[in-house]
């Protein structure tokens, strides 16, 4: 209880010692962190949680608002609902008992030690419990030391030096730890790729147009789309690295990160998508792969006959799964070790990660491959499934504008619109603009490279003044014509077609 005759502490000073405590337990679970390669931090426990158990729509939701931005916008998130409940801590704690306070900072650390119990063994929640202690001790400073002045100026005066001191350990202990946690950072870069025996030539410039605004043919490493459930990325040292291949299989196999690195090497030019891309989206980019083919790997385990599904499972226990049926039309499917030419990025799956060409990465594209379990569709539902989302993902024909941008402001004359489609497999055979709704015009393709790439396109056009909407479509190898009609990505991938609207000047 507070003194008797003592007022309390202003609402703003009580809520900043809240949040004070909350930064130093925060800061010192990051610096437990910082001991063990498996500690993980509370914050990043607590989000992995939110993304295993928030619903399909939420994240539909994240990713169309956010892009490959949705994982920082969870965190940020995450830090504002913190902020705000460690400000009612230390207004409970001022302004009502320190009981109430200490309880609100116990169950902040309960709730952090069960997310990482749920990600790995019971020693995870370690971090949580530190914090929850250190925050607990500097509500508890804090709180006497406000008591302990006999004047109410006073009072100020030792709360506000504590609050200045507190800050100081939470700053020194949160960036000590994040410094340190660095030690345990792989970086791939310093990987070499062996050589591959019949490399693929260089990709041709036939396959481009030097447009402005017109993404590259191949996407550079950087810039190439992320979509994952990964809060932070996995660290896997190449020494530590091990593939199980096991399930419906004459013998489980084992292969060390050396053992793919000694295996022949192959390269395929493989566009890939989500299925999460609404139409005219971002999330599809086109790389050169190395690595193992997944056929030889699975052959030497011996899949049984009625296995008819290939599940691969990361690190972090992601799962994806796809038919076995796939592997027999001979359509590149790696165990990919390389991206255009260098050792995967960390952030893209070092150091193995699956690449099947025409299937949407929901299915296929597992990153941080741990295991590769063959079994049934009857039998095991992965990630995605569980979530409402189609079992089987082959990828719908699309295209894309990319230039000029929507609602872009056009100088009357002569202008290039371009873009690129994609129908991985199938290969694209025609792209057609409408203007205005008026007659389609076959726009011109640049050369295919294969027919698991997407292909660049262009049409020139004379720009008039007013409001002009511009409509692409595309049709792909086996004569399909993508539909007009427009769905949501959910179940199976976005349909429609894709459209711009600008203004001639």
């Amino acid at each position: 209880m507070q003194s008797p005759g003592k007022q309390p502490p202003s609402w703003l000073s009580a809520a900043l010692a809240g949040i004070v405590a909350a930064l130093v337990a925060l800061g010192v679970a990051e610096l437990v962190v910082a001991t063990n390669s498996v500690f993980r931090s509370p914050v990043v426990s607590v989000g992995n949680r939110v993304i295993d158990l928030a619903p399909p729509g939420l994240k539909d939701f994240a990713i169309e608002t956010f892009g490959t931005n949705d994982k920082l916008a969870l965190l940020i998130g995450i830090g504002i609902l913190l902020l705000g409940y460690a400000a009612l801590v230390g207004v409970l704690t001022f302004r009502r008992r320190l009981a109430w306070g200490v309880l609100g900072v116990a169950l902040f650390g309960a709730i952090g030690a069960a997310a990482a119990v749920t990600e790995g063994v019971a020693l995870s929640s370690l971090p949580s419990v530190a914090g929850a202690l250190a925050g607990i001790a500097v509500l508890w400073f804090l709180h006497r030391g406000w008591q302990g002045g006999t004047e109410a100026s006073e009072s100020r005066r030792r709360l506000l030096a504590g609050l200045g001191a507190s800050a100081l350990l939470a700053g020194g202990a949160g960036a000590a730890g994040l410094l340190l946690q660095r030690r345990f950072a792989i970086d791939p870069s310093a990987g070499v790729l062996p050589q591959v025996r019949r490399p693929l030539p260089p990709v041709p410039e036939t396959v481009s147009f030097d447009i402005a605004g017109l993404v590259p043919f191949v996407t550079p490493n950087e810039d190439f789309y992320r979509i994952d459930t990964a809060l932070t990325i996995p660290q896997i040292a190449p020494q530590d690295y091990a593939l199980r291949i096991f399930g419906m299989v004459e013998r489980e196999v084992t292969f060390t990160y050396e053992d793919l690195l000694n295996r022949p090497q192959v390269e395929a030019d493989i566009t890939l998508t989500c299925v999460s891309n609404e139409i005219g989206g971002r999330l599809v980019g086109n790389a050169r792969w190395q690595g193992v083919v997944l056929a030889d790997l699975l052959a030497e385990a011996r899949p049984a006959a009625g296995a008819d599904q290939i599940v691969g499972r990361s690190y972090d226990d992601y799962t994806c799964g796809f038919p076995t049926a796939v592997l027999a039309d001979e359509r590149p499917a790696l165990v990919a070790l390389g991206m255009n030419g260098d050792p995967l990025p960390a952030v893209h799956g070092y150091p193995a990660r699956l690449v099947v060409a025409g299937l949407y990465g929901y299915v296929s594209a597992t990153k941080w491959l741990r295991e590769i379990e063959l079994t049934t569709f009857d039998a095991f539902d992965h990630y995605w499934v569980e979530r409402g989302w189609a079992t089987e993902a082959p990828i719908k024909t699309q295209s894309r504008i990319d230039t000029p941008s929507a609602f872009a402001e056009l100088p009357a004359g002569r202008h290039i619109i371009a873009g690129v489609a994609w129908a991985q497999t199938r290969g694209i055979e025609a792209v057609e603009v409408s203007i205005d709704g008026g007659e389609w015009q076959e726009a011109e393709l640049a050369e295919a490279l294969t027919d698991t790439t997407w292909r660049q396109w262009r049409l020139p056009w004379d720009v008039t003044s007013g409001r002009h909407t511009i409509t692409v479509r595309a049709t792909d190898g086996t004569g399909a014509t993508q539909p007009e009609e427009r769905t949501r990505p959910i179940p199976d991938g976005a349909t429609g077609w894709h459209q711009v609207v600008v203004m001639g000047q």
